[in-house]
Formats: C-alpha cells, structure tokens, sequence
C-alpha cells in the first residue's frame, strides 16, 4: 500500500467471473495515469486504506469496511445488481453509488441470441444424433416471423433488441413505464390482461430484468399454462424471476418447448435437482455475464466519474448513479 497518502481511486479485492481483479485495477490506472490506483489485496488492507479513500469500487461492500470508511464520497459497484449492498446505510452517511449498467450489453445480448437460435435451429439434438453418430434428419425452426417478449429494456434488453432487428421477429417490451416507449415494437407494463397477451402469443420469452418484489416469481404456473406449448423460456435475469417447481411441472408436462437458464434458483444448482436431467434445458453457470473485455468497460465507467468528481466535488452528476 502506499501509506499515508490516500488513494485516488481504492480497489476491493473480490474479482468475478474467475478474472484476477488485478486485471481491474490495471485498466483503471491505465485510463487514469496521473492518479494513483491501490488494490488492497487483504482484509487488514482494506480496512487500513478505505479509512481516508474518497472513491473505492469493487463487487462488495462489508459492513466492516462501511464502519472503517471515514472520508467515502462514491462506492462503484463493479456488478449491475446493486440489491447486495448496504444501500440505506450508504444514503445515510452520503454516499454515492453507481453501477455497471451496460458492461454486459454485448456478450448477455449474444448469449441470449445464440440460446434462442438454439432451441430455433435445434442444434442440441443435432448434437445428440451426433454423439450416436446417427445421420437423420430432424426438424427445425425458423427464427424470422417469431414473437420474442423481452422482460426488462435496461442496457441488456435493448442490446437483446438491437441483435434480433436483422432476423424480422415481433419484438414486445415489458417494464415498468411503458408509456417511455423503447426499442420493441411494443411496449407493456407488467402483470393484466397485457402482459398474459403477451405470454400468449409469444415464441421466445427473454427475462433481462433485475429481481425486484414485481419480479420475484413472474414467471410462476399460471404464467407457464398461459404460454403457447412451443414457447422457449430464456432466463439471464435472476433464479428467482421464476418459480422453479412451477417450471419443472412445466417441462414435465410439455406446457413449453424448453427452457435456457443461465441463472437457476438455488443457486448453484444441487447435482441432484431435476432441472439437469431435461434434454429441452440449457444450463450455464451463471456465465452470460462473462466477457474478457468486462474490467475494460468497467474501468471506463470508472475513470469517467473520477473526473467528474474532480471537477464538480459533491455536486457531480455522476454516470451510472444508482438513485437511492
């Protein structure tokens, strides 16, 4: 550590998606060469140097460091989802925070993109076949001329959108305000007669959404018997958007074509939950998420609101703050 001197930007040392937060640290002081950029690699660090850094970014938030934190004016959560932190006790002691709103754009929309194309193409059970190295045909699907509900028009719902515009799909948006309009052709609120149209006649249903209490088990058994028997479930949100037993009686009971999910709940998946054992479900370790270009986009974020902070103090309007 640098010792008395505090540090203009002060990074936690949790990382994610298996990528050294060093990595993190590097894209920061790379875009910020005039500054100095500490990682604290221990507990015992993090406590020593958060007691005078103003801006500290990282996945996490213990309460221990909140307490050490006697000078914090912006904590940069380095995950999308800020649900995980201490957020009231944060406003209270006037602290800022922003997300990583954005950073997954790309490689979540591709994930979606490449899960629907396929259940679309049925690539799974071309794979099968060859495993068994049997050469027969099988039926497909074809994308253009589908219905895709897209649950949530954040950065990953409208990077979703843009991906589809070239395959000629019906694109429905559901969020909160629909009178904000969006990029689907249309766009709903949640839950009433709108919304169970929706599920009614779509072909793809993507959840993009975060997990709120209007969220918290959308998709449940009602949702799935109202949904068309070759509907696909694509679910890169959170576990909980759905109703898990009500999914599994789902596939059990071919209410629907199949599910991907790149997030489960639980979670992780118990080796012994039968969600594994479906043929129509793509399972991924919550991965969508992964990018090696995600500390880089992260860091942008990063260095951006370092200089308005520098140049504007506490009246900053900072990019990606999370409204408290």
């Amino acid at each position: 550590m640098s010792g008395d001197t505090a540090p203009d930007v002060l990074v936690l040392r949790t990382g994610t998606h298996g990528m050294p937060v060093e990595q993190y640290a590097a894209a920061i002081r790379e875009r910020l060469p005039d500054r100095t950029v500490e990682l604290a690699r221990t507990p015992a660090e993090e406590r020593e140097a958060i007691r005078d850094a103003r801006f500290v970014t990282g996945m996490t938030f213990r309460d221990d460091l909140l307490e050490a934190a006697e000078n914090l004016e912006v904590f940069a959560c380095a995950y999308a989802g800020t649900g995980h932190l201490p957020l009231d006790r944060l406003e209270a002691r006037g602290v800022a925070v922003t997300n990583a709103s954005g950073v997954h754009g790309p490689n979540i929309g591709e994930h979606v993109l490449g899960a629907i194309l396929r259940f679309t193409r049925r690539f799974h059970v071309g794979a099968r076949q060859q495993r068994r190295r049997e050469w027969r045909h099988y039926q497909a699907h074809e994308l253009q001329g589908s219905t895709v509900t897209i649950v949530g028009l954040g950065a990953i719902g409208r990077a979703v959108c843009d991906r589809l515009e070239p395959f000629g799909v019906e694109t429905i948006g559901v969020r909160y305000t629909p009178e904000k309009g969006g990029p689907t052709d249309d766009v709903i609120g949640f839950g009433g007669e709108g919304f169970d149209e929706a599920l009614a006649r779509t072909d793809y249903l993507v959840l993009a959404c975060p997990l709120t209490e209007t969220t918290r088990g959308l998709i449940d058994g009602e949702a799935f018997v109202t949904m068309d028997p070759d509907a696909v479930l694509v679910n890169v949100a959170r576990g909980p958007v759905v109703e898990t037993d009500a999914l599994v009686d789902a596939l059990r009971s071919n209410w629907i074509r199949g599910a991907s999910l790149d997030v489960t709940d639980p979670e992780p998946l118990p080796e012994e939950h039968p969600l594994w054992n479906f043929e129509n479900v793509q399972i991924t370790p919550h991965n969508a998420g992964h990018t090696p270009n995600y500390y880089e986009r992260l860091a942008d974020i990063i260095a951006e609101n370092v200089r308005r902070v520098d140049a504007d103090g506490a009246d900053a309007e900072l990019e990606n703050q999370v409204r408290l």
